[in-house]
């Protein structure tokens, strides 16, 4: 893992083996990073995505094994209970070039996944909202 702050950006570069998820977490947390944006892009062959269903009330999830693409992974940067809470959506593509997104659980960095974080000066709180069973922005 890399980075490299420049004024509100951060750039990042994970390497083969990373796992995605955590690698930003621990960035956030090293930078002290309550509030932000991240996009990224690269590949995986190890990845979880999930779809939230309303009327259970639960994650449903799928491994997604095999070489893909991460076309794009954007996502939010907020805090709950005073830690990092990544909120991240990825699509993946495989080499039939079909595309596959989600919520992402996890990822594991097959090639290399490069980033760039948004640093936003300031700080939102996530709460539980029980109706509907997701931790919301608290704004």
């Amino acid at each position: 893992m890399d980075y490299k702050r420049i004024k509100n950006k951060v750039i990042v570069r994970l390497d083969p083996g990373e796992e995605i998820v955590e690698s930003l977490k621990q960035i956030c947390t090293k930078l002290d990073i309550n509030l932000g944006i991240v996009t990224g892009i690269g590949a995986t062959n190890d990845a979880r995505i999930g779809l939230y269903d309303l009327n259970s009330r639960e994650y449903h999830s799928q491994d997604m094994l095999g070489d893909h693409e991460i076309a794009q992974l954007s996502g939010n940067i907020t805090t709950m209970d005073d830690e990092v809470y990544l909120h991240l959506h990825v699509n993946l593509c495989n080499a039939e070039h079909k595309s596959f997104g989600g919520h992402l659980n996890s990822a594991v960095v097959s090639a290399t996944f490069e980033a760039v974080i948004e640093v936003i000066d300031g700080k939102v709180e996530r709460k539980l909202n029980k109706k509907i069973g997701l931790n919301l922005l608290d704004i």
